[in-house]
């Protein structure tokens, strides 16, 4: 049987029991962000289970995606090594809901244990000798059913406690005892022993959960008034079992992909290393492509990062192939073949896939090799540092080769039997070689992670092929360190008060009473003191209610004033701590303040505007966002303050100028639409999530929300402030998009007085290109003058024109930054004219200034080349009379070089003209001295004279000192008076050299 049909099989067995079949969630849980990734078929229906939800069926079952590469179900370690574990998988899974109004329609133990007996052994033919029932100590019941209602072997049903046959959603809540069917291929199968003992003959192939049970916080368990039936087969398994391989990944699943694999790599026999490098890419290619088709992307967060490290993993894995270039996202398109008759969506976002894939393989390739290079370094060290076997002398050699040699006995050598390159070290050589594992440091593995972008799970497996293991309790620590040294890197004035998150200590007053927001209605208001802290020139204070917002969700605090009788004082800082709010108020007169006294807060209202201007253009940027790039990108980080906006999101390359541009339109059309904003208050979790709203993994939601709602275009959880009307917005101008780490991208914006500062930004760009222009024109005719002096070319003629015809008028300009900046109605399309006209008007004249600084760098050069042949002119007289010294022609002088490599072209030019001889030429610039000597090739070689000894000689006259070739040696020196004691003396050094 194909797999397909063992799957269509499965689906006709419970539709005939009145399921209905439904469609398996998305891997990806966007309604629980709780929760990774989906790893069983039950995440869907834990309202359910909850008491939270309910159904218009009550028997169903799907086939459902699932992922499993962190906490309790963490199995990436086993992936590729056995037979049978795997990140991604497909469960199998029927349930009955139990709803107590639909009693006739629900089922227990009785229908789910026999049932699952038919299925497999009267409909899939499994060997009953073969099969084995585990369930929970207590469970009578369930042990009865078994004994009673089906044929299995007694002896074949066994008793386990809770750590095997309890299932729990966590701590609290729903639970319940489980009956597991395990199915033991091996010649031991009559033997019990091998039940639960984790050997790949003997493996669990479905699991019956029976929910009947609540747990409380004081771990008592009480009876639930509607019992459930959840159960789970994986796919891969019982496809295994039904066509007879011994291996999940001789099935028809996965030998497409191993097959497909084996033929990018160009081999058809493989050994072990190979063979598990193949099994591990084949199930990273089904995790990430499910997940990546289900909207997660890589990233450095949360699942994204779940996400990277997988593709690192299968990406270094396929090192172990020769894979040098990137290759997984080739693979994705044999998924799309054999699976997407099942799973649609994969096939709808096939090309989304690939690109994702392929971009992160192309990042990560850049520090693979380096990160490589940079473990066999730390592996040679290990391995250096190791302790040997009594009768070996391990030697790493300079050339990094690890030279294996037998220890001497007394009067002979050692001798080399092995030479090892470390690539080719395993974990054979260190188990035969040394007495035991090397372990790599944490600081080591931290250093791979942090430069080199390598998980520890990654560094843990290429450390496992040597044979060594790493401390990972170090790199824990210096992980926990660095998140340290981030969160402190942000501290405040709250923070320096020694004010934490858990605690308020030393306030006076009541700090029982949570703080009142009335900042969604009003920006001031009358409040009364209920809790005081003093420190330094700051005083600390808690009221009953506040307009000021404190700092959440990417949304900078409120500043503004406190108003007590005549007195004004500044909130420079704001802080929500244990739902309250804690003001920071300067208070340099160190003016005493009591509990209970009437205050009146007032935020500072423009700022305030700014804030929210760009907070709700951030809301509508995200769902422009999702509606260009696609639904996979997700909110990664954002700050939302007066001056900008900034927003963080998963993307796999740099956005178009034309992605960019259709992004800012979205948003300005919908500033065009005047659309009012709902704020959905004190909403029920469960009721928003129906509603559709976005949410954000990783963020903690309590049983009410608020949801901001802009129409039918955008639908958020956020407790922030925002506009009462995207009109309020104004104008939304994208400045810069930008990679802040491998699959993130950065979008920074404005909006409002933003953009009028934007505008004034841009004149001021467009006056000072002007006169740069206008400047370099200048500078141009000037060494065109010089060049004319020096020779008779004709004059390069440059336009003068720096202005730029402008269509807009300057006070249109003017009106327009006044509509932004006053409380005015903003003409989009007039706001975008003016910023198009002056952005074109800035491109034309920077192309004009790069234009005549390139003209004017190529007069210079040609300036310099005219001054120095000019120069080389002067020469002449010093080549006409040179002294000579033991018959040997001196040629020396003063030269007027502008810098050391002319005064070296000087010398060159010396030496080719001298013929024989020793040339010395001094020259003073930039209030140093500088000399070249060069010498003939003949004195080098009869007289042994050396131009960086007669040059070094001469320049401890002059307080310097140099060096160089035999043939052309320069120095400097300090002293600019002594030039001519030191010409006068340079005779008498050739002589010195010469004796």
């Amino acid at each position: 049987m194909t797999s397909r049909e063992i799957r269509d099989q499965f689906f006709e067995f419970f539709k005939e029991k009145e399921h209905r079949i439904i469609p398996s969630a998305p891997v990806v849980p966007y309604d629980d962000p709780t929760l990774l990734f989906t790893n069983a078929g039950m995440n869907q229906f834990k309202d359910v289970f909850l008491g939270k939800g309910h159904r218009d069926y009550n028997r169903a079952a799907n086939t459902q995606k699932c992922i499993r590469v962190s906490g309790k179900h963490n199995d990436l370690e086993e992936v590729g090594r056995d037979t049978y574990h795997h990140t991604f998988f497909e469960m199998l899974g029927n349930w009955s809901l139990g709803d107590p109004a639909k009693p006739n329609e629900g089922y227990y133990k009785k229908e789910a244990i026999t049932w699952a007996w038919e299925l497999l052994t009267d409909i899939w033919k499994l060997p009953k000798e073969r099969l084995w029932a585990t369930v929970y100590r207590t469970d009578d019941e369930s042990y009865d059913i078994w004994k009673e209602k089906t044929d299995i072997d007694p002896k074949h049903i066994l008793r386990f406690d809770e750590k095997d046959n309890f299932w729990e959603m966590g701590e609290t809540g729903p639970c319940g005892p489980c009956s597991e069917i395990h199915i033991n291929i091996g010649d031991d199968y009559n033997n019990p022993k091998w039940v639960n003992a984790g050997v790949e003959e003997c493996i669990e192939i479905w699991n019956l959960v029976f929910i009947q049970y609540n747990r409380d916080e004081n771990g008592t368990l009480h009876d639930l008034p509607a019992k459930h039936v959840d159960t789970g087969m994986g796919f891969e398994r019982i496809v295994a079992m039904l066509q007879n391989k011994s291996s999940n990944y001789d099935t028809d699943i996965f030998m497409p992909l191993i097959n497909k694999i084996s033929e990018l790599a160009g081999f058809k026999e493989k050994g072990d290393k190979e063979r598990v490098a193949v099994q591990v890419i084949a199930d990273h290619i089904r995790t990430l492509t499910f997940a990546i088709a289900d909207g997660a992307t890589p990233g450095n967060e949360g699942r994204g990062y779940v996400l990277r490290r997988i593709l690192r993993r299968a990406a270094r894995f396929g090192r172990n192939l020769n894979f040098t270039e990137p290759f997984l996202y080739k693979l994705v398109d044999v998924l799309v073949d054999t699976m997407s008759d099942v799973f649609p969506e994969i096939k709808t976002n096939q090309e989304s896939v690939k690109k994702i894939i392929r971009a992160e393989e192309v990042n990560f390739n850049v520090t693979l090799d380096r990160g490589i290079h940079q473990f066999n370094e730390i592996a040679l060290k290990a391995i250096n540092n190791a302790n040997y076997k009594e009768e070996y002398i391990i030697i790493v050699r300079s050339d990094q080769r690890i030279s294996v040699n037998t220890k001497p006995k007394v009067g002979t050598q050692y001798k080399n039997i092995s030479d090892y390159r470390i690539e080719n070290w395993s974990s054979e050589e260190t188990q035969k070689y040394l007495t035991k594992k090397p372990i790599i440091s944490g600081d080591e593995v931290f250093k791979l992670y942090d430069t080199y972008g390598f998980p520890v799970d990654l560094t843990n497996v290429m450390a496992q092929e040597k044979g060594m293991a790493i401390d990972e309790d170090r790199f824990n620590e210096l992980m926990k360190e660095q998140k340290e040294r981030a969160r402190s890197s942000t501290k405040n004035k709250i923070a320096e008060a020694g004010i934490t998150v858990e605690s308020l200590d030393g306030f006076e007053g009541d700090t029982s009473q949570t703080t009142e927001f009335t900042g969604y209605n009003e920006i001031s208001t009358k409040t009364k003191i209920i809790a005081i802290k003093e420190i330094d020139k700051n005083i600390l204070l808690i009221f009953d209610k506040t307009p000021f917002y404190a700092e959440s969700g990417g949304q900078i605090d409120d500043l503004g004033t406190l108003q007590i009788g005549d007195k004004t004082f500044d909130i420079i800082d704001v802080a929500k701590i244990e739902n309250k709010i804690v003001h920071v108020i300067d208070n340099p007169d160190n003016i005493k303040f009591e509990i209970g006294s009437t205050v009146k807060l007032s935020v500072d209202e423009t700022r305030r505007n700014d804030i929210i201007r760009n907070h709700s253009a951030t809301h509508l940027m995200n769902a422009a966002l999702r509606q260009v790039l696609g639904e996979n990108v997700q909110q990664s980080g954002s700050y939302v303050g007066p001056d900008r906006l900034r927003f963080d999101f998963t993307h796999y390359q740099k956005l178009t100028d034309e992605e960019l541009q259709k992004i800012e339109d979205i948003v300005n059309e919908k500033i065009s639409e005047h659309i009012e904003r709902i704020r959905h208050a004190d909403t029920p979790f469960d009721e928003a999530k129906k509603m559709g709203a976005l949410m954000f993994f990783g963020d903690k939601y309590g049983d009410k929300v608020n949801v901001i709602q802009f129409g039918d275009f955008s639908m958020e959880f956020c407790g922030g402030t925002h506009v009462n009307n995207t009109s309020d917005i104004k104008y939304f101008k994208i400045v810069s998009e930008s990679s802040i780490a491998s699959g993130v991208r950065r979008i920074e914006a404005v909006t409002g007085r933003g953009v009028a500062k934007y505008i004034e930004e841009l004149e001021n760009k467009v006056s000072e290109l002007t006169s740069k222009i206008g400047e370099t024109a200048s500078e141009i005719k000037s060494i065109q003058s010089r060049i004319s002096d020096l020779s008779s070319e004709a004059k390069y003629e440059i336009n003068e024109d720096s202005q730029i015809a402008i269509s807009i008028q300057t006070e249109d300009i003017a009106k327009v930054k006044q509509s932004l900046s006053k409380n005015e109605d903003a003409d989009i399309q007039v706001v975008k004219n003016v910023i198009t006209e002056l952005e074109n008007n800035i491109s034309i004249l920077s192309s004009k200034l790069s234009d005549l600084n390139e003209e004017k760098r190529k007069l210079e050069k040609k300036l310099s080349e005219l001054e120095l042949k000019s120069k080389l002119g002067g020469i002449d007289s010093i080549i006409k009379s040179p002294v000579e010294i033991s018959g040997i022609k001196l040629f020396k002088g003063k030269v007027d070089a502008s810098n050391m490599d002319e005064l070296k072209s000087m010398g060159d030019e010396l030496r080719n003209n001298m013929k024989s001889g020793i040339g010395v030429l001094i020259s003073a610039f930039d209030e140093k001295v500088g000399i070249v000597c060069v010498v003939s090739d003949d004195l080098i070689k009869e007289k042994k004279l050396m131009a960086g000894k007669i040059v070094g000689s001469i320049a401890k006259i002059v307080g310097g000192g140099g060096g160089g070739r035999p043939h052309l040696a320069t120095a400097g020196g300090r002293d600019v008076s002594k030039i001519d004691e030191a010409l006068n003396e340079t005779g008498e050094i050739i002589k010195g050299l010469l004796s």
